[in-house]
C-alpha cells in the first residue's frame, strides 16, 4: 500500500523542479509516489521529468489551470494515506517527510503537519500566519500599513509572536510544504478552485480547523524554500491576489464583505493617485496611471 503521495504543481520552473525531485529521492520511503502536475509549462519541464525521473507520475495540462486545480488533480490521483503538497521551489531534508509522517501517526487529532522553512542562506522563514479577519483589509496594503507598519493587526496576522524554535500549533500553514492526513482532506478535491493561485491554502487550513483538526509545526523537520519560483514570472500576480482575496472573504464572511474589501482597496487607489499627482507637481518623472485605473476598474466589477 502506498503510504505517502507527493503532489507537486509545476509551471515553468524546470530547474527548480529538477532540484526538488532530486531532494525527494532520498527523502521518501519505498512505499511512496510522486505526482507532478504540469500546468502547460513552456520550458520543457514535463519532458525533463519524463526523461530524468521515470519513477515520477506526470499529469500534463495543455494550459495553466491554476495552483488550486493542479493540487486537486494530484489529490484525486493520489493513493497514499498521507498527501504532501509541495512547491517546486522547496527542497526537503532527508528526514523531513519521515518526521512529519511519524508525528501524524502518533497524534491522531492533527490533520496536517508542516516543517520549518528556510531561506537559501539558512534563515528561518516566518511562514505561518493567523487567519485574516475583517480588520485585515483595513491594515494590510492600505495607507494605514504605510503609516503604522507595526500595527497590531499585522502583528496578529503575521503571528510575529510565534516561536519557530519550538514545536507548536499553527492556524494557517504555507502550502509550500504541507503534509495532510488523507482522512482530513475530506474530499478528493480539497482546494477551492475559486482561489486560483492565492488563499487556497489558507481556506484549506481554515476548513480543517472548523472540522476539529489541528495543524502542527515541527521545528526539527526542515525544508529549503527559495520562494516565488513561478509567481515572479506571472505578470498578473497582484491582480490574481486581489481576486482570490475577494473569493476568500465572500466565502468566510459573506457576500457583503467583498464590498468592505473593495472599499479598502479604493482608499489605497485614491491614496496612490494623490501621491502620484504630488510627485508630478514637484517635478518627478510621471508614472502612468491608466494601467492602475484599468486594473482597479476590473477589480470593482468582480
Amino acid at each position: 500500500m502506498t503510504q505517502i503521495s507527493v503532489v507537486v504543481p509545476s509551471w515553468n520552473t524546470r530547474e527548480a523542479l529538477r532540484t526538488c525531485l532530486e531532494a525527494l529521492k532520498s527523502a521518501l520511503p519505498p512505499s511512496s509516489e510522486v505526482l507532478v502536475v504540469d500546468n502547460g509549462s513552456r520550458d520543457a519541464s514535463a519532458r525533463m521529468v519524463h526523461e530524468q525521473f521515470p519513477w515520477v507520475r506526470i499529469v500534463r495540462n495543455a494550459r495553466n489551470t491554476g495552483y488550486a486545480h493542479a493540487c486537486n488533480q494530484g489529490a484525486e490521483l493520489a493513493r497514499g494515506a498521507y498527501v504532501l503538497f509541495l512547491h517546486t521551489d522547496v527542497q526537503v531534508a532527508t528526514d523531513t517527510v519521515r518526521r512529519l509522517v511519524q508525528f501524524l501517526e502518533e497524534n491522531p487529532k492533527y490533520g496536517a503537519a508542516t516543517p520549518r522553512l528556510l531561506d537559501p542562506d539558512g534563515t528561518t522563514q516566518r511562514s505561518h500566519q493567523r487567519f485574516p479577519n475583517l480588520l485585515t483589509p483595513l491594515f494590510q496594503g492600505t495607507p494605514l500599513e504605510r503609516w503604522i507598519p507595526d500595527n497590531f493587526e499585522l502583528d496578529r496576522l503575521s503571528a510575529r509572536d510565534f516561536d519557530y524554535e519550538r514545536d507548536g500549533e499553527v492556524q494557517y500553514a504555507s502550502g509550500a510544504c504541507l503534509l495532510m492526513r488523507r482522512k482530513a482532506l475530506k474530499s478528493t478535491r480539497p482546494m477551492d478552485e475559486s482561489m486560483w493561485l492565492y488563499f487556497a491554502d489558507a481556506d484549506l487550513c481554515k476548513r480543517l480547523w472548523s472540522r476539529g483538526w489541528r495543524i502542527a509545526y515541527l521545528s526539527q523537520a526542515c525544508a529549503l524554500h527559495a520562494g516565488g519560483a513561478s509567481t515572479r514570472f506571472y505578470l498578473e500576480a497582484e491582480t490574481e491576489w486581489q481576486r482570490n482575496r475577494l473569493a476568500y472573504y465572500r466565502k468566510h464572511f459573506g457576500r457583503w464583505s467583498g464590498w468592505w474589501v473593495k472599499t479598502c482597496v479604493a482608499w489605497t487607489f485614491a491614496d496612490a493617485c494623490v501621491r502620484e499627482f504630488w510627485r508630478r507637481a514637484h517635478g518627478a518623472v510621471e508614472e502612468p496611471l491608466l494601467p492602475l485605473w484599468q486594473d482597479f476598474e476590473l477589480f470593482l466589477r468582480r
